[in-house]
């Protein structure tokens, strides 16, 4: 149950070759600054481009890996920092290949690629580079804005030097005399297990009140980054700063706004459900952090053994193959299950071109992690199609379309719970409470701080000052409108957009998470329903990896987002499981 890193390298001096070797390739995209016009010099960059793919992901994987197992160990943490170095010199080192590809203009390019069959895989790669041509600067500009990359970064450096870095545990006297230790990782579960409201009050404030001390800062690191949006969509050449962030992946605006307006609209069982909670919680106010409250509570436990026959026996009215590669994704050497002294938190899966996926868990025995493990196990079954279907240059998926395999599985697996016929109503309703909770976390709330960032950088665009009572009142709003809620009862939670990493580390991410679980509830429902072609047509979208823009894949895996019906069926989900919670807690 731990990995097998020898997969990669044997030991730290075949890693160290590796590293030096990768170094050195680094070297040798200097010889092409100028070239590239050359047939041959064209080629060459290329074919050096896929094998440093190759070599570097193995070498940043393994440092990775072996980082995130102990992040006490100063000497893991120094060979990641050395593998990230190599990865930022590569970007300053090769700023002049777009701007002199587009130079060579997008005719001549591909007759080069017609010609070259070898290079064929990075055709996609430049149809992207021209029809994103006119926000590529010349030569030296493009230059000067890698060398200012620190800089511009700057904002999320100090959002973690401040949050993480600056950040402590408070501890906390509860009505039973006992002190505990309040974090940002364990205030939930402390919540969770509390019965007093004014413990919960004090557990929660013990992590939400640095944001208000410290609001002036987290205001102005944030106004860094607005400005930054603002000034590099200007610089260039786009309409907007939301059009800078979708335009890669080609992704309309009206997929964004699109979401937001059906989010915002159709939220009467969500807020339905925060009053069936606070009723049958006997809560006299509800307070956001009253989320972690269960309705019901088992006892039960799972060994990971017992997750993964879970798991597997919920998949197994699907094909073989399918089958097959669940099995393989989670076999010994590459998840790493249970919980050690300086592993990094949390879940995910790891994945890089041509290598099998890893998985990290911290595997609890809860029903949480049942469900984590079908989860990541999505994502690495996902990779695993794309790493057998498609070249190197086109195995790496999108966020845009990374949840739908992971949120999938959940899907399977919380209908094959809710069929089980020993199942008691206490675990049905544990059940139906983790999948509503799934879609408030990951489609409303995700959607709910994509609208903020939207608004927030929509003030910056107006020219209208920032400051921590403008963002306040931006969030203020949308807990309004999105819950239900006047969070301004509660003293620190307005500050909530301070509490949010991904605004200040990628802006514009989190509401690719509200898409994808939309999309894979939509061909989960398209599956089960038995729509003809529904589950071909979901395992060619996980093969195709890379090699399409993600608003094509999704609609040809049987979603529009260029239409609101896209996310209607979550929100028809949302409709039924707040329903059926209802009658089962009135039985």
């Amino acid at each position: 149950m731990n990995w097998d890193l020898t997969y990669h390298f044997k030991n730290q001096e075949e890693f160290e070759k590796s590293l030096e070797s990768v170094n050195q390739l680094v070297e040798q995209f200097k010889e092409y600054e100028g070239k590239l016009s050359n047939e041959e010099y064209f080629v060459k960059y290329f074919l050096l481009t896929r094998q440093f793919e190759n070599d570097a992901s193995r070498v940043y994987q393994y440092a990775s890996l072996k980082s995130d197992l102990n992040k006490k160990d100063v000497e893991n943490a120094a060979n990641l920092n050395r593998c990230r170095m190599v990865l930022y010199t590569l970007s300053e080192v090769v700023s002049y290949a777009e701007p002199e590809i587009i130079s060579i203009g997008e005719k001549k390019a591909m007759e080069f690629v017609d010609r070259n069959p070898e290079i064929e895989e990075f055709r996609f790669s430049l149809e992207k580079l021209f029809r994103g041509a006119k926000h590529v600067l010349d030569a030296s500009s493009e230059k000067l804005l890698s060398l200012y990359a620190p800089i511009t970064s700057s904002a999320a450096e100090l959002y973690s030097a401040l949050a993480v870095g600056d950040g402590k545990s408070q501890d906390v006297k509860l009505k039973n005399k006992k002190v505990v230790t309040v974090t940002q990782g364990n205030y939930r579960s402390l919540i969770a297990s509390s019965d007093n409201a004014t413990d919960r009050k004090k557990i929660f404030e013990a992590v939400f009140k640095t944001f208000d001390e410290h609001k002036t800062t987290y205001a102005t690191i944030y106004n860094n980054v607005l400005q930054t949006n603002k000034a590099t969509s200007k610089a260039r050449n786009y309409d907007s700063v939301l059009e800078s962030y979708l335009y890669n992946d080609n992704i309309p605006t009206k997929v964004f706004t699109n979401l937001i307006e059906v989010a915002g609209k159709y939220n009467k069982s969500l807020k339905k459900y925060i009053r069936l909670r606070k009723k049958y919680l006997g809560l006299k106010q509800y307070h956001t952090y009253d989320r972690f409250l269960e309705l019901a509570h088992s006892n039960k436990e799972y060994t990971y053994e017992e997750a993964k026959e879970l798991f597997f026996h919920s998949i197994s009215q699907f094909p073989q193959d399918f089958q097959d590669k669940a099995h393989e994704v989670l076999r010994d050497g590459f998840v790493d299950v249970m919980e050690k002294v300086g592993k990094r938190t949390g879940a995910y899966s790891s994945s890089v071109a041509n290598l099998h996926p890893f998985i990290l868990l911290n595997f609890d025995h809860t029903l949480d992690s049942v469900f984590t493990v079908a989860h990541e196990a999505g994502h690495s079954i996902h990779s695993m199609y794309a790493t057998q279907t498609q070249p190197t240059m086109l195995q790496d998926y999108t966020i845009f379309v990374a949840e739908i395999a992971s949120t999938f599985n959940e899907h399977t697996l919380l209908d094959y719970f809710l069929s089980l016929p020993d199942a008691t109503k206490e675990e049905k309703i544990m059940v139906i409470q983790k999948a509503i909770d799934e879609i408030m976390s990951t489609f409303y709330r995700q959607t709910l701080f994509a609208e903020y960032e939207y608004l927030a950088n929509h003030e910056v665009a107006k020219g209208n000052p920032i400051n921590h009572q403008v963002l306040s009142q931006i969030m203020i709003d949308l807990y309004k409108k999105y819950y239900g809620l006047d969070i301004t009862k509660e003293e620190v939670k307005q500050y909530v957009w301070a509490y949010i990493p991904h605004l200040f580390y990628t802006p514009f991410y989190v509401y690719q998470y509200a898409t994808s679980f939309a999309a894979s509830f939509k061909i989960y429902k398209d599956v089960k329903e038995k729509v003809p072609g529904a589950f071909d047509r979901y395992i060619n979208l996980l093969k195709s990896g890379g090699s399409k823009y993600p608003v094509d894949q999704a609609k040809e895996a049987g979603v529009d987002f260029t239409k609101k019906d896209a996310y209607m069926a979550v929100v028809e989900r949302m409709d039924n499981l707040v329903e059926e919670l209802e009658k089962l807690l009135n039985a």
